[in-house]
């Protein structure tokens, strides 16, 4: 069974979702604060997760505290994970700290163009030019996901996000640009395809009764969200 390492921090609040989700694609899960986090722990992971919340408070900016004490506590353990062929997925604060770790292409992502925290759904295109993710194998070309952030636009150097387009690092766009993002940028992968962020978050649509419509008519069993995890699992099974 693959084993699904999920970090937690102070200010984390999705960790009980998120492992909810992992759980139902068929992981085994282990929520561990990053203060007692060593190598080990991820040694014997096949996926790092890092769910979503505000990690020490957003204080400084989004994701770089956590970036910080990540490095303190598990050094290089991370990159070796993911050069080991190791999985590694950020939703939302985790999208953040997968930036500043150097594990996703370079960007940031800084407070939405209303400068205020927003929380709806939001409609998200499939990037046709993008490589194949196990993460997003089993969704359909267009889908909804709830978003709530504050710091969800996506801003890179100038010409790098038209790179990453090109290079295939772009997995998810939003169909209706509400926080401003850089080409409309809603999920980064690296090029390897294994590591993966994206600002919505999966975990809360895990069941049909958890959109908003209750006639919704997609998958009678499961919500789009259900299928990164799932399509994760199946990867490395």
């Amino acid at each position: 069974m693959p084993h699904a390492l999920l970090l937690k921090y102070p200010g984390t609040n999705c960790d009980v979702e998120t492992a909810r989700a992992l759980n139902a694609a068929g992981f085994s899960t282990q929520v561990q604060p990053i203060a007692t986090a060593t190598p080990e722990h991820v040694r014997k992971a096949q996926l790092v997760v890092f769910s979503g919340g505000f990690s020490y408070g957003d204080y400084v900016m989004s994701g770089r505290l956590a970036q910080l004490e990540t490095e303190r506590f598990l050094g290089d353990a991370l990159l070796r994970h993911h050069a080991a062929g190791g999985f590694l997925f950020g939703i939302c604060n985790g999208f953040q700290i997968l930036t500043k770790l150097g594990i996703l292409p370079k960007a940031s992502l800084i407070w939405n163009k209303s400068e205020r925290f927003e929380c709806m759904w939001d409609k998200l295109v499939k990037e046709p030019l993008a490589k194949a993710s196990p993460f997003t194998q089993y969704l359909p070309a267009e889908f909804e996901l709830p978003s709530a952030h504050a710091e969800g636009r996506l801003v890179c150097e100038p010409g790098d996000a038209e790179k990453y387009l090109a290079e295939g690092c772009v997995t998810l766009r939003y169909a209706d640009n509400h926080n401003g993002s850089e080409l409309r940028i809603a999920g980064l992968q690296d090029p390897t395809g294994r590591a993966m962020g994206l600002m919505p978050h999966p975990e809360r649509f895990l069941k049909p009764r958890h959109h908003y419509d209750p006639d919704w008519s997609g998958d009678p069993d499961w919500g789009w969200g259900y299928y990164f995890f799932k399509g994760a699992y199946d990867a490395l099974k």
